[in-house]
Protein backbone atom coordinates (compact mmCIF):
# COMPACT_ATOMS: atom_id res chain seq x y z
CA UNK A 1 0.00 0.00 0.00
CA UNK A 2 1.67 3.68 -1.16
CA UNK A 3 2.29 6.05 1.71
CA UNK A 4 1.82 8.82 -0.47
CA UNK A 5 -0.81 11.36 0.07
CA UNK A 6 -4.13 11.65 -2.39
CA UNK A 7 -6.99 13.76 -2.78
CA UNK A 8 -10.13 12.34 -1.25
CA UNK A 9 -13.05 11.17 -3.50
CA UNK A 10 -14.96 14.70 -3.37
CA UNK A 11 -11.74 16.15 -4.52
CA UNK A 12 -11.64 13.45 -6.84
CA UNK A 13 -14.95 14.24 -8.54
CA UNK A 14 -14.35 17.79 -8.80
CA UNK A 15 -10.63 17.07 -10.54
CA UNK A 16 -12.56 14.88 -12.90
CA UNK A 17 -15.29 17.54 -14.47
CA UNK A 18 -12.35 19.87 -14.68
CA UNK A 19 -9.84 17.85 -16.12
CA UNK A 20 -13.22 16.37 -18.57
CA UNK A 21 -14.55 19.17 -19.30
CA UNK A 22 -10.86 21.17 -20.44
CA UNK A 23 -9.62 18.17 -22.51
CA UNK A 24 -13.80 18.60 -24.05
CA UNK A 25 -13.10 21.93 -24.83
CA UNK A 26 -9.81 21.44 -27.22
CA UNK A 27 -12.01 18.33 -28.46
CA UNK A 28 -14.86 19.78 -29.31
CA UNK A 29 -12.61 22.68 -31.76
CA UNK A 30 -11.84 19.47 -33.86
CA UNK A 31 -15.23 18.00 -33.90
CA UNK A 32 -16.68 21.30 -34.72
CA UNK A 33 -15.22 23.33 -37.19
CA UNK A 34 -16.33 20.69 -39.96
CA UNK A 35 -19.56 21.88 -40.42
CA UNK A 36 -17.99 25.64 -40.89
CA UNK A 37 -15.38 25.08 -43.61
CA UNK A 38 -17.74 26.13 -46.32
CA UNK A 39 -19.59 29.11 -44.82
CA UNK A 40 -15.95 30.11 -43.73
CA UNK A 41 -14.71 29.22 -47.34
CA UNK A 42 -17.43 31.52 -48.83
CA UNK A 43 -17.47 34.44 -47.14
CA UNK A 44 -13.29 34.83 -47.67
CA UNK A 45 -13.81 33.41 -51.20
CA UNK A 46 -10.78 31.12 -50.17
CA UNK A 47 -9.95 27.61 -52.25
CA UNK A 48 -10.79 24.53 -51.29
CA UNK A 49 -6.80 23.53 -50.73
CA UNK A 50 -6.65 26.98 -48.54
CA UNK A 51 -9.77 26.36 -46.42
CA UNK A 52 -8.63 22.90 -45.64
CA UNK A 53 -5.82 24.74 -43.65
CA UNK A 54 -8.38 25.80 -40.75
CA UNK A 55 -8.02 21.87 -39.39
CA UNK A 56 -4.42 21.96 -40.36
CA UNK A 57 -3.33 24.32 -38.87
CA UNK A 58 -4.84 23.15 -35.48
CA UNK A 59 -3.60 19.80 -35.76
CA UNK A 60 0.38 21.04 -36.86
CA UNK A 61 0.49 23.85 -33.51
CA UNK A 62 -1.69 21.43 -31.29
CA UNK A 63 1.24 18.98 -32.25
CA UNK A 64 3.86 21.64 -31.46
CA UNK A 65 2.42 22.80 -28.57
CA UNK A 66 1.84 19.30 -26.71
CA UNK A 67 6.02 19.20 -26.24
CA UNK A 68 5.84 22.68 -24.99
CA UNK A 69 3.49 23.01 -22.90
CA UNK A 70 4.62 18.86 -21.54
CA UNK A 71 7.70 20.34 -20.86
CA UNK A 72 6.49 23.95 -19.43
CA UNK A 73 4.18 21.46 -17.34
CA UNK A 74 7.05 19.69 -15.92
CA UNK A 75 9.35 22.64 -15.24
CA UNK A 76 6.56 25.32 -14.21
CA UNK A 77 3.46 22.96 -12.51
CA UNK A 78 0.44 21.51 -13.35
CA UNK A 79 -2.12 24.47 -12.55
CA UNK A 80 -0.13 27.34 -13.96
CA UNK A 81 -0.05 25.35 -17.19
CA UNK A 82 -2.91 24.12 -17.41
CA UNK A 83 -4.94 27.63 -16.94
CA UNK A 84 -2.12 29.24 -19.19
CA UNK A 85 -3.59 26.89 -21.66
CA UNK A 86 -7.41 27.52 -21.14
CA UNK A 87 -6.19 31.46 -21.37
CA UNK A 88 -5.12 31.34 -24.92
CA UNK A 89 -7.34 28.92 -26.56
CA UNK A 90 -10.10 31.32 -25.40
CA UNK A 91 -7.54 34.63 -27.04
CA UNK A 92 -7.60 32.13 -30.17
CA UNK A 93 -11.31 31.98 -30.25
CA UNK A 94 -12.04 35.71 -30.22
CA UNK A 95 -9.20 36.00 -32.96
CA UNK A 96 -11.01 33.55 -34.83
CA UNK A 97 -14.45 34.79 -34.58
CA UNK A 98 -13.55 38.76 -35.06
CA UNK A 99 -11.07 37.70 -37.91
CA UNK A 100 -12.09 40.49 -40.81
CA UNK A 101 -9.49 38.25 -43.34
CA UNK A 102 -8.59 34.33 -43.86
CA UNK A 103 -5.13 35.35 -42.57
CA UNK A 104 -6.34 35.84 -39.23
CA UNK A 105 -8.65 32.99 -38.99
CA UNK A 106 -5.35 30.83 -39.73
CA UNK A 107 -3.77 32.64 -36.75
CA UNK A 108 -6.19 32.05 -34.12
CA UNK A 109 -6.17 28.40 -35.08
CA UNK A 110 -2.62 27.84 -34.78
CA UNK A 111 -3.00 29.97 -31.06
CA UNK A 112 -6.18 27.71 -30.47
CA UNK A 113 -3.91 24.29 -31.69
CA UNK A 114 -1.25 25.30 -29.49
CA UNK A 115 -2.29 26.03 -26.52
CA UNK A 116 -4.81 22.77 -26.48
CA UNK A 117 -1.25 20.92 -26.71
CA UNK A 118 -0.95 20.58 -23.01
CA UNK A 119 -4.89 19.84 -22.25
CA UNK A 120 -4.47 16.10 -22.28
CA UNK A 121 -1.14 15.76 -20.82
CA UNK A 122 -1.22 17.45 -18.02
CA UNK A 123 -4.94 16.41 -17.00
CA UNK A 124 -3.22 12.29 -17.40
CA UNK A 125 -0.23 13.90 -15.32
CA UNK A 126 -2.46 15.25 -12.41
CA UNK A 127 -4.38 12.16 -12.49
CA UNK A 128 -0.96 9.96 -11.73
CA UNK A 129 -0.53 12.43 -9.05
CA UNK A 130 -4.04 12.84 -7.39
CA UNK A 131 -5.46 9.51 -7.95
CA UNK A 132 -4.13 6.21 -6.13
CA UNK A 133 -3.33 3.40 -8.67
CA UNK A 134 -6.30 1.18 -8.09
CA UNK A 135 -8.50 4.28 -9.27
CA UNK A 136 -6.02 5.60 -12.25
CA UNK A 137 -7.10 2.91 -15.19
CA UNK A 138 -10.57 4.37 -14.81
CA UNK A 139 -10.52 8.01 -14.26
CA UNK A 140 -8.21 7.92 -17.66
CA UNK A 141 -10.66 5.93 -19.20
CA UNK A 142 -13.50 8.60 -18.40
CA UNK A 143 -11.10 11.52 -20.05
CA UNK A 144 -10.28 9.18 -23.24
CA UNK A 145 -14.27 9.07 -23.58
CA UNK A 146 -13.83 12.81 -24.49
CA UNK A 147 -12.91 12.16 -27.88
CA UNK A 148 -16.26 9.88 -28.53
CA UNK A 149 -18.17 12.53 -27.06
CA UNK A 150 -16.97 15.33 -28.88
CA UNK A 151 -17.66 14.00 -31.81
CA UNK A 152 -20.91 12.92 -31.40
CA UNK A 153 -21.54 16.54 -29.86
CA UNK A 154 -19.72 18.60 -32.38
CA UNK A 155 -21.50 18.17 -35.74
CA UNK A 156 -24.66 19.31 -34.21
CA UNK A 157 -23.57 21.84 -31.96
CA UNK A 158 -21.55 23.50 -35.45
CA UNK A 159 -25.02 22.73 -37.31
CA UNK A 160 -27.40 24.32 -34.64
CA UNK A 161 -24.67 27.62 -34.19
CA UNK A 162 -24.01 27.79 -37.52
CA UNK A 163 -27.84 28.78 -38.16
CA UNK A 164 -26.81 32.36 -36.49
CA UNK A 165 -23.71 32.62 -37.96
CA UNK A 166 -20.33 30.76 -38.20
CA UNK A 167 -17.97 33.30 -35.59
CA UNK A 168 -20.84 32.00 -33.10
CA UNK A 169 -19.05 28.26 -33.42
CA UNK A 170 -15.94 30.24 -31.85
CA UNK A 171 -17.24 32.61 -29.44
CA UNK A 172 -19.54 30.01 -27.76
CA UNK A 173 -15.67 29.24 -26.47
CA UNK A 174 -15.10 31.99 -24.01
CA UNK A 175 -17.60 31.46 -21.64
CA UNK A 176 -16.96 27.65 -21.57
CA UNK A 177 -13.22 29.12 -21.40
CA UNK A 178 -13.80 31.18 -18.15
CA UNK A 179 -16.10 28.18 -16.54
CA UNK A 180 -13.18 26.16 -16.85
CA UNK A 181 -11.16 28.50 -15.72
CA UNK A 182 -12.76 29.41 -12.53
CA UNK A 183 -13.10 25.55 -11.58
CA UNK A 184 -9.56 24.71 -12.46
CA UNK A 185 -7.98 27.54 -10.41
CA UNK A 186 -9.44 26.34 -7.22
CA UNK A 187 -9.71 22.10 -7.81
CA UNK A 188 -5.91 21.85 -9.96
CA UNK A 189 -3.82 20.98 -6.96
CA UNK A 190 -0.50 22.99 -6.49
CA UNK A 191 2.87 20.74 -7.74
CA UNK A 192 6.25 21.98 -7.14
CA UNK A 193 8.14 23.61 -10.27
CA UNK A 194 11.17 21.90 -11.26
CA UNK A 195 14.04 23.51 -10.41
CA UNK A 196 14.97 26.35 -13.15
CA UNK A 197 17.25 25.47 -15.95
CA UNK A 198 18.14 26.94 -19.01
CA UNK A 199 14.96 26.18 -21.65
CA UNK A 200 15.89 24.24 -24.57
CA UNK A 201 15.10 26.78 -27.45
CA UNK A 202 17.38 25.16 -29.91
CA UNK A 203 15.85 21.34 -29.29
CA UNK A 204 12.18 23.18 -29.56
CA UNK A 205 12.81 25.10 -32.57
CA UNK A 206 14.09 21.83 -34.35
CA UNK A 207 11.21 19.06 -33.32
CA UNK A 208 9.22 21.95 -34.37
CA UNK A 209 10.44 22.43 -37.94
CA UNK A 210 10.55 18.50 -38.33
CA UNK A 211 7.06 17.92 -37.41
CA UNK A 212 5.67 21.07 -39.52
CA UNK A 213 7.94 19.96 -42.28
CA UNK A 214 6.14 16.25 -42.03
CA UNK A 215 2.73 17.92 -41.59
CA UNK A 216 2.81 19.87 -44.66
CA UNK A 217 4.51 17.43 -46.71
CA UNK A 218 2.07 14.44 -46.21
CA UNK A 219 -0.56 16.60 -46.58
CA UNK A 220 0.25 17.78 -49.80
CA UNK A 221 0.64 13.87 -50.99
CA UNK A 222 -2.84 13.28 -53.51
CA UNK A 223 -3.30 9.88 -52.84
CA UNK A 224 -4.91 9.49 -56.46
CA UNK A 225 -1.59 10.26 -57.74
CA UNK A 226 0.24 8.94 -54.91
CA UNK A 227 3.95 8.53 -56.94
CA UNK A 228 4.21 11.45 -58.98
CA UNK A 229 3.49 13.64 -55.72
CA UNK A 230 5.54 12.04 -53.31
CA UNK A 231 8.33 13.26 -55.58
CA UNK A 232 6.80 16.46 -56.15
CA UNK A 233 8.04 19.82 -55.09
CA UNK A 234 5.46 20.39 -52.77
CA UNK A 235 5.96 17.15 -50.79
CA UNK A 236 9.68 15.80 -51.28
CA UNK A 237 11.79 18.45 -50.35
CA UNK A 238 9.72 18.80 -46.81
CA UNK A 239 9.71 14.99 -45.94
CA UNK A 240 13.87 15.65 -46.59
CA UNK A 241 13.70 18.32 -44.13
CA UNK A 242 11.76 16.01 -41.47
CA UNK A 243 13.67 13.31 -41.92
CA UNK A 244 17.26 15.07 -42.12
CA UNK A 245 16.34 17.42 -38.96
CA UNK A 246 16.12 13.80 -37.07
CA UNK A 247 20.08 13.76 -36.57
CA UNK A 248 20.30 17.39 -35.34
CA UNK A 249 17.34 17.01 -33.05
CA UNK A 250 19.64 13.82 -31.34
CA UNK A 251 22.57 15.99 -31.61
CA UNK A 252 20.69 18.62 -29.89
CA UNK A 253 19.20 17.22 -27.19
CA UNK A 254 22.31 14.70 -26.05
CA UNK A 255 24.16 18.12 -25.42
CA UNK A 256 20.90 20.20 -23.15
CA UNK A 257 21.10 20.95 -20.09
CA UNK A 258 17.38 20.05 -19.73
CA UNK A 259 16.42 19.02 -23.05
CA UNK A 260 12.63 19.40 -24.57
CA UNK A 261 12.67 15.65 -25.71
CA UNK A 262 13.93 13.41 -23.32
CA UNK A 263 15.78 10.56 -25.50
CA UNK A 264 16.63 8.39 -22.12
CA UNK A 265 12.59 7.69 -21.58
CA UNK A 266 12.99 5.67 -24.85
CA UNK A 267 15.60 3.44 -22.90
CA UNK A 268 12.40 2.30 -21.40
CA UNK A 269 11.22 -0.60 -23.55
CA UNK A 270 7.48 -0.20 -22.18
CA UNK A 271 7.77 3.31 -23.14
CA UNK A 272 9.23 2.44 -26.66
CA UNK A 273 6.55 -0.16 -26.90
CA UNK A 274 4.08 2.39 -26.02
CA UNK A 275 5.16 4.77 -28.75
CA UNK A 276 4.91 2.39 -31.30
CA UNK A 277 1.59 1.59 -30.27
CA UNK A 278 0.16 5.59 -30.24
CA UNK A 279 1.29 5.48 -33.70
CA UNK A 280 -0.86 2.27 -33.94
CA UNK A 281 -3.51 4.05 -32.81
CA UNK A 282 -3.15 7.14 -34.45
CA UNK A 283 -3.02 5.49 -38.18
CA UNK A 284 -6.49 3.19 -37.03
CA UNK A 285 -8.21 6.47 -36.17
CA UNK A 286 -7.05 7.99 -39.22
CA UNK A 287 -8.21 5.31 -41.47
CA UNK A 288 -11.59 6.20 -40.30
CA UNK A 289 -11.39 9.43 -42.37
CA UNK A 290 -12.01 7.23 -45.72
CA UNK A 291 -15.70 5.49 -44.27
CA UNK A 292 -17.65 8.45 -45.85
CA UNK A 293 -16.10 7.99 -49.19
CA UNK A 294 -16.73 3.79 -48.41
CA UNK A 295 -19.92 4.27 -47.76
CA UNK A 296 -20.83 5.98 -50.71
CA UNK A 297 -19.22 4.09 -53.02
CA UNK A 298 -20.54 1.00 -51.73
CA UNK A 299 -24.13 1.85 -50.60
CA UNK A 300 -24.39 4.73 -53.15
CA UNK A 301 -25.78 7.41 -50.15
CA UNK A 302 -24.90 10.79 -49.97
CA UNK A 303 -21.70 12.96 -48.49
CA UNK A 304 -24.46 13.68 -45.19
CA UNK A 305 -26.01 10.58 -44.84
CA UNK A 306 -22.29 8.53 -45.13
CA UNK A 307 -21.08 10.90 -42.35
CA UNK A 308 -23.54 9.66 -39.97
CA UNK A 309 -22.71 6.23 -40.33
CA UNK A 310 -19.37 6.74 -38.40
CA UNK A 311 -21.75 6.75 -35.01
CA UNK A 312 -20.92 3.24 -35.04
CA UNK A 313 -17.38 3.34 -34.19
CA UNK A 314 -17.60 6.95 -32.32
CA UNK A 315 -20.74 5.91 -30.46
CA UNK A 316 -18.16 2.70 -29.60
CA UNK A 317 -15.31 5.20 -28.38
CA UNK A 318 -17.59 7.32 -26.18
CA UNK A 319 -19.17 4.29 -23.96
CA UNK A 320 -16.44 2.12 -24.32
CA UNK A 321 -13.53 4.30 -22.87
CA UNK A 322 -14.84 3.92 -19.65
CA UNK A 323 -15.30 0.54 -19.88
CA UNK A 324 -11.51 -0.33 -20.65
CA UNK A 325 -10.46 1.97 -17.86
CA UNK A 326 -12.74 0.10 -15.36
CA UNK A 327 -11.01 -3.33 -16.86
CA UNK A 328 -7.50 -1.62 -16.62
CA UNK A 329 -7.49 -1.07 -13.35
CA UNK A 330 -8.56 -5.25 -12.89
CA UNK A 331 -6.08 -6.82 -15.43
CA UNK A 332 -3.05 -4.52 -16.29
CA UNK A 333 -2.38 -2.99 -19.71
CA UNK A 334 -1.26 -5.26 -21.68
CA UNK A 335 -4.85 -7.70 -21.65
CA UNK A 336 -6.75 -4.51 -22.31
CA UNK A 337 -4.54 -3.53 -25.50
CA UNK A 338 -4.18 -6.40 -26.74
CA UNK A 339 -8.22 -6.87 -26.67
CA UNK A 340 -7.93 -3.47 -28.56
CA UNK A 341 -5.21 -4.90 -31.51
CA UNK A 342 -7.60 -7.77 -31.95
CA UNK A 343 -10.92 -5.55 -31.68
CA UNK A 344 -8.82 -3.89 -34.65
CA UNK A 345 -8.31 -6.91 -36.85
CA UNK A 346 -11.35 -8.13 -36.61
CA UNK A 347 -13.25 -4.52 -37.29
CA UNK A 348 -10.45 -4.12 -40.08
CA UNK A 349 -11.35 -7.19 -41.86
CA UNK A 350 -14.79 -7.16 -41.39
CA UNK A 351 -14.90 -3.96 -43.31
CA UNK A 352 -12.33 -5.25 -45.59
CA UNK A 353 -13.92 -8.31 -47.04
CA UNK A 354 -17.49 -8.16 -46.05
CA UNK A 355 -18.16 -4.72 -46.41
CA UNK A 356 -20.59 -5.12 -48.89
CA UNK A 357 -22.98 -5.90 -46.54
CA UNK A 358 -24.97 -2.85 -44.20
CA UNK A 359 -24.62 -5.41 -41.31
CA UNK A 360 -21.14 -6.66 -41.76
CA UNK A 361 -20.30 -2.71 -42.38
CA UNK A 362 -21.76 -1.54 -39.42
CA UNK A 363 -20.02 -4.88 -37.47
CA UNK A 364 -17.17 -3.77 -38.96
CA UNK A 365 -17.47 -0.50 -37.56
CA UNK A 366 -18.05 -0.82 -34.42
CA UNK A 367 -15.00 -3.32 -33.99
CA UNK A 368 -12.78 -0.30 -35.46
CA UNK A 369 -14.41 2.02 -32.65
CA UNK A 370 -13.82 -0.54 -30.07
CA UNK A 371 -10.23 -0.80 -30.71
CA UNK A 372 -9.56 2.68 -30.92
CA UNK A 373 -11.18 3.29 -27.64
CA UNK A 374 -8.53 0.86 -26.11
CA UNK A 375 -5.84 2.42 -27.76
CA UNK A 376 -6.19 6.13 -27.38
CA UNK A 377 -8.03 6.09 -24.16
CA UNK A 378 -6.68 4.97 -21.06
CA UNK A 379 -3.79 2.00 -21.29
CA UNK A 380 -1.23 3.50 -23.27
CA UNK A 381 -1.46 6.89 -20.94
CA UNK A 382 -1.30 3.88 -18.14
CA UNK A 383 1.73 2.45 -19.19
CA UNK A 384 3.42 5.55 -19.97
CA UNK A 385 2.08 7.20 -15.93
CA UNK A 386 3.66 4.24 -14.58
CA UNK A 387 6.84 4.23 -16.78
CA UNK A 388 8.20 7.41 -17.01
CA UNK A 389 9.40 9.62 -13.74
CA UNK A 390 7.46 11.87 -12.17
CA UNK A 391 9.30 14.91 -13.11
CA UNK A 392 9.22 13.66 -16.77
CA UNK A 393 5.42 12.34 -16.63
CA UNK A 394 3.63 14.68 -18.67
CA UNK A 395 6.66 15.03 -21.60
CA UNK A 396 6.06 11.63 -21.46
CA UNK A 397 2.28 11.91 -21.98
CA UNK A 398 3.03 14.70 -24.66
CA UNK A 399 4.85 11.54 -26.53
CA UNK A 400 1.90 9.51 -27.40
CA UNK A 401 0.05 12.30 -28.28
CA UNK A 402 3.05 13.44 -30.86
CA UNK A 403 3.11 9.72 -31.68
CA UNK A 404 -0.25 9.31 -32.74
CA UNK A 405 -1.00 12.37 -34.95
CA UNK A 406 2.55 11.49 -36.48
CA UNK A 407 -0.01 8.09 -37.29
CA UNK A 408 -2.83 9.85 -38.07
CA UNK A 409 -1.38 12.19 -40.91
CA UNK A 410 0.39 9.58 -41.93
CA UNK A 411 -2.67 7.08 -42.68
CA UNK A 412 -4.34 9.51 -44.35
CA UNK A 413 -2.17 9.48 -47.22
CA UNK A 414 -1.13 6.06 -47.34
CA UNK A 415 -4.62 4.49 -47.13
CA UNK A 416 -6.10 6.69 -49.92
CA UNK A 417 -2.84 5.60 -51.57
CA UNK A 418 -3.36 2.03 -51.41
CA UNK A 419 -6.80 2.97 -52.02
CA UNK A 420 -6.17 4.73 -55.59
CA UNK A 421 -3.65 1.91 -56.65
CA UNK A 422 -6.35 -0.90 -56.68
CA UNK A 423 -8.36 1.11 -58.63
CA UNK A 424 -10.35 3.52 -56.45
CA UNK A 425 -14.16 2.95 -55.57
CA UNK A 426 -15.42 0.74 -53.75
CA UNK A 427 -12.69 -2.09 -54.71
CA UNK A 428 -9.82 -0.07 -53.67
CA UNK A 429 -11.19 1.24 -50.24
CA UNK A 430 -12.47 -2.48 -49.41
CA UNK A 431 -8.41 -3.48 -50.43
CA UNK A 432 -6.86 -1.12 -47.96
CA UNK A 433 -9.04 -2.08 -45.00
CA UNK A 434 -8.12 -5.38 -45.14
CA UNK A 435 -4.23 -4.37 -45.65
CA UNK A 436 -4.71 -2.34 -42.53
CA UNK A 437 -6.33 -5.24 -41.02
CA UNK A 438 -2.99 -7.23 -41.72
CA UNK A 439 -0.87 -4.87 -40.63
CA UNK A 440 -2.03 -4.48 -37.44
CA UNK A 441 -1.45 -8.13 -36.54
CA UNK A 442 2.55 -7.42 -36.30
CA UNK A 443 1.16 -5.22 -32.99
CA UNK A 444 -0.08 -8.05 -31.59
CA UNK A 445 3.34 -9.20 -31.35
CA UNK A 446 4.48 -5.59 -29.84
CA UNK A 447 1.59 -6.42 -26.88
CA UNK A 448 2.93 -9.40 -25.96
CA UNK A 449 6.02 -7.28 -25.06
CA UNK A 450 4.30 -5.33 -22.61
CA UNK A 451 4.43 -5.96 -18.55
CA UNK A 452 1.81 -8.63 -17.17
CA UNK A 453 -0.13 -7.51 -14.87
CA UNK A 454 1.80 -8.74 -11.56
CA UNK A 455 5.16 -7.26 -13.38
CA UNK A 456 3.46 -3.92 -13.67
CA UNK A 457 2.00 -4.21 -10.41
CA UNK A 458 5.45 -4.27 -9.01
CA UNK A 459 7.12 -1.33 -10.90
CA UNK A 460 4.16 1.10 -9.62
CA UNK A 461 4.97 0.42 -6.08
CA UNK A 462 8.60 0.48 -6.43
CA UNK A 463 8.16 3.73 -8.45
CA UNK A 464 5.68 5.00 -5.73
CA UNK A 465 7.77 4.55 -3.30
CA UNK A 466 10.85 6.28 -5.12
CA UNK A 467 8.32 9.25 -5.36
CA UNK A 468 7.43 9.15 -1.31
CA UNK A 469 11.11 9.28 -0.56
CA UNK A 470 11.77 11.76 -2.36
CA UNK A 471 9.01 14.11 -1.07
Amino acid sequence: MSTMSYADDSQRRRLLLVLFLGVLMGALDIAIVGPALPAIRDGFAASDRSIAWVFSIYVLFNLIGTLFMSKLSDRMGRRPVYLFDIVFFAVGSLVVALAPDFALVLVGRAVQGFSAGGLWPVASAVIGESFPVEKRGRSLGLIGAVWGVAFLLGPPIGGLLLMLNWRWLFIVNIPLAIVVFALSASALPKTKPAEPRPFDFPGMITLAIILAALAFGINHIDSADFPRTLISTSVLPFLLVAVAGLPVLIHLERRATDPVLRLQLFRNRQIVLASLLSLAAGFSEGSLVFVPALTVAVFAVSTSAASFLLLGPVLAVAIFSPVWGRLLDRTGSRTVIALGVLFLIFGLLVAGYLGRSFAAYICGGIGIGLGISALLGAPIRYVMLHEAPKEFRTVAQGLITVFTSIGQITSGALVGALAASFGGGATGYLFSYRIVGYFFILFLFVTAGLKSRSAEAKSVAAAEIKVTERE
